[in-house]
């Protein structure tokens, strides 16, 4: 997935199909007319959580909820301008005393890769997993960050 830059955020809220013409095809490869249906030894979709993505003068932030997903369970890597996010969410154990009518949740691993489109300040990158929702700030570089000019008189 690449970063698309634009003045007007709420604009690319209501274009984002358009401008991302592969949300279509992932929405209808996560679609399982089946998953209503329980056949034995069958796991249930892998899990993956969706990002949200902005851009400020300063930094880059991305913002995923990751429900049930513990600190241990993510990995972070930051690879010049490709960041990589992987992690796992466990499924319940059922136990044999209770019968289970309906699956809905989906567990498993997953790995999401972003090209950030400048150099950045790998040292620098935070990440924060509160309340499970995980908050990641990865800073420019000082060279692309919008410097102010001063006119000489």
């Amino acid at each position: 997935m690449n970063i698309i830059r634009t003045r007007e955020p709420n604009r690319l809220a209501l274009n984002a199909e358009a401008l991302e013409p592969f949300r279509l095809m992932r929405n209808l490869l996560r679609w399982d007319p089946y998953r209503e249906i329980a056949f034995p030894g069958e796991t249930t979709p892998a899990f993956m959580p969706s990002f949200d993505v902005k851009e400020t003068a300063e930094a880059y932030i991305l913002t995923a909820d990751m429900p049930g997903i513990r600190k241990g369970d993510l990995d972070i890597q930051l690879a010049g301008n490709r960041l990589s996010i992987s992690g796992r969410r466990e499924a319940e154990s059922a136990r044999e005393d209770e019968r289970s009518y309906s699956q809905e949740r989906s567990f498993g691993t997953f790995n999401r890769t972003f090209s950030l489109p400048e150099e950045v300040q790998a040292n620098q990158v935070t990440a924060d997993l509160r309340d499970g929702v995980l908050h990641l700030t990865v800073p420019k570089s000082p060279e692309v960050r919008p410097q102010k000019i001063t006119i000489n008189q």
